[in-house]
């Protein structure tokens, strides 16, 4: 093991001759490991030290899978001396990475793009719910008689004789978008009209929106932005991969890693997914058991794995509950009417407010390179995934939910 000073902290690492400065041995902030930094996130919470070299997958959701060597006993025994973070050395942002923090103290800055039907429910949560965490909401969207409209709207809406204790909206201009701790992006070119015959309404935006993410990916960039990057549009996980990828390629289109940290990235649209396998949970007690012991994996859509119990995995029930979340938006436009409501508070501002809190939330996070949905939390010492000892059954559908998405390709 070798002690270095890095960003003002105690680091170790198995690399000698790292540019640092040299120093002690001690229980370490940082641990420095090195890796390809196009497959993957430049920094994160080392839970199990096999992270340091084992692939980054979805393999990292459950440690018993983990593959890589052990560490050295010596590093064994520093790493666990107390919460690590991992840092890429290989990443051309790694100093940036290892002060990547989201739940810092004090209220937080959050700009908002496009207030269509998901953005104007998102910005009303925020503004009712918000009060502890979030200080203002800046929102922009290309109809300016919209953004005065919602400026107003949320302007009259406070608490009698206490008419600060509620975040202010007020319009933002273009230039100013990435001056904030969050970015909300909710824009959307279209969505299919209620009675068409689209039958996944998700993928049928990717083209669409792809093209817009990945503009305001570019802009970031450019204005060298490092707060969190929030994708609320469809289809969430792929459109996350494409701001990256977007963000992290210079002018020729070459990879250069000097944009958006992948840990940065992530998307809302697990947390209604979630939400509507409890709503069934709640109605039918055969799948009573993901109300205490249930969890959902994957993308906003095609691919969502709704496990009925970590414990006592069933695979049929878990695949019909999983189809009842997936068609619960196809039952309300059965109604007649867009489902955006529950998708706009249960994935846009509860997940948000989790997440500046360091609560753990629900989420898409860079596993490898593409989006995964999972439970997770931004900490000190960088972004967690839950571990779990998840049955074979159930790690086998999120291995082929892991290939569907690369098979979107992005």
């Amino acid at each position: 093991m070798y002690y270095y000073l890095a960003e003002n902290q105690l680091a170790a690492s198995l690399l000698p001759d790292l540019p640092l400065e040299r120093t002690e041995a001690g229980a370490p902030a940082l641990f420095l490991t090195e890796r390809d930094p196009r497959e993957g996130r430049s920094s994160w919470r080392l839970t199990d030290s096999r992270q340091a070299s084992s692939p980054e997958d979805i393999r990292w959701l459950d440690s018993r899978r983990l593959g890589g060597p052990a560490l050295p006993r010596e590093a064994e025994e520093a790493l666990g001396a107390g919460p690590v973070q991992a840092v890429n050395i290989r990443h051309p942002k790694w100093r940036e990475a290892a002060g990547f923090c989201v739940p810092r103290p004090g209220k937080k800055r959050v700009h908002l793009l496009a207030v269509g039907d998901v953005g104007g429910t998102l910005l009303t949560a925020l503004k009712l719910l918000g009060g502890d965490c979030v200080s203002s909401i800046g929102i922009r969207d290309l109809n300016e008689n919209t953004v005065a409209r919602w400026t107003a709207e949320m302007g009259q809406i406070a608490w009698p004789w206490d008419y600060g204790a509620l975040p202010e909206a007020e319009p933002v201009s273009a230039e100013d978008l990435f001056r904030c701790d969050v970015f909300l992006f909710a824009a959307t070119r279209s969505v299919p009209a209620v009675g068409s015959q689209v039958q996944d309404v998700r993928m049928a935006q990717l083209e669409a929106n792809r093209a817009i993410v990945e503009s305001y990916a570019r802009q970031a960039r450019r204005d060298g932005f490092r707060g969190l990057f929030i994708v609320l549009s469809d289809p969430v996980d792929p459109l996350c991969r494409a701001a990256w990828l977007a963000s992290n390629r210079d002018e020729g289109g070459n990879w250069d890693g000097l944009g958006l940290l992948a840990e940065q990235i992530q998307g809302f649209g697990l947390g209604v997914m979630n939400a509507r396998a409890a709503y069934f949970a709640k109605q039918d007690p055969r799948f009573s058991s993901f109300l205490t012991e249930g969890r959902t994996f994957g993308p906003h859509g095609r691919g969502l794995v709704a496990a009925n119990s970590i414990a006592h995995y069933d695979g049929a029930l878990s695949r019909e509950l999983t189809e009842l979340a997936l068609e619960a938006n196809l039952r309300i436009r059965e109604l007649g009417f867009k489902p955006y409501v529950a998708p706009a508070v249960s994935s846009g501002a509860m997940q948000l407010l989790l997440a500046l809190r360091g609560e753990w939330h629900c989420g898409s996070v860079c596993l490898g390179g593409v989006w995964f949905g999972v439970k997770n939390r931004f900490t000190a010492h960088g972004l967690e995934t839950e571990d779990l000892a998840l049955p074979d059954e159930l790690f086998a559908r999120l291995r082929e939910t892991e290939a569907a998405l690369w098979e979107m390709g992005v």
